[in-house]
């Protein structure tokens, strides 16, 4: 059997308010909310004493969506803000109407440019933020 389809990708923040405010502000809509926990989740994650809040936010046209969680318990380990070029570094890339207007609003939310924007030919303009829970998001904006 092969994948069918990308269900979401997962991301653990600290501040889950922020970060749904964040995903919000870059243009995406809340598609629901939940606690969750018990032993279905501890054998799922290899933990003991699951309990974990999440929103689930979703692109606007309806195909991409982000599991954003913060852990009640266990205790959370600490993400590091490690560089673009580090294995296993979340990094989610969005196409996006103006990349300008857009780090405008998100600087608001604490989102901080990794390196500069940059222009590839006559294709795009692309660059990455830092966002919650040091994810680096990428944000394209296509050109002609």
């Amino acid at each position: 059997m092969t994948v069918r389809r990308l269900d979401h990708t997962g991301i653990v923040v600290e501040d889950l308010a922020a970060a749904v405010a964040f995903f919000v502000e870059l243009g995406l809509e809340v598609e629901g909310e939940a606690t969750v926990g018990g032993p279905w989740a501890d054998e799922l994650l290899a933990l003991d004493g699951v309990l974990a809040d999440m929103v689930v936010v979703r692109t606007p046209d309806g195909h991409g969506r982000v599991e954003l969680s913060t852990f009640r318990s266990p205790a959370q380990a600490a993400a590091p803000n490690a560089p673009v070029n580090a294995p296993g570094v979340p990094r989610l890339t969005f196409v996006v109407d103006d990349v300008d207007d857009v780090l405008r609003r998100l600087r608001a939310h604490g989102a901080e440019l990794v390196g500069a924007v940059a222009r590839y030919e006559d294709v795009c303009r692309y660059g990455y933020v830092r966002g919650p829970a040091g994810v680096i998001i990428g944000l394209v904006e296509e050109l002609g």
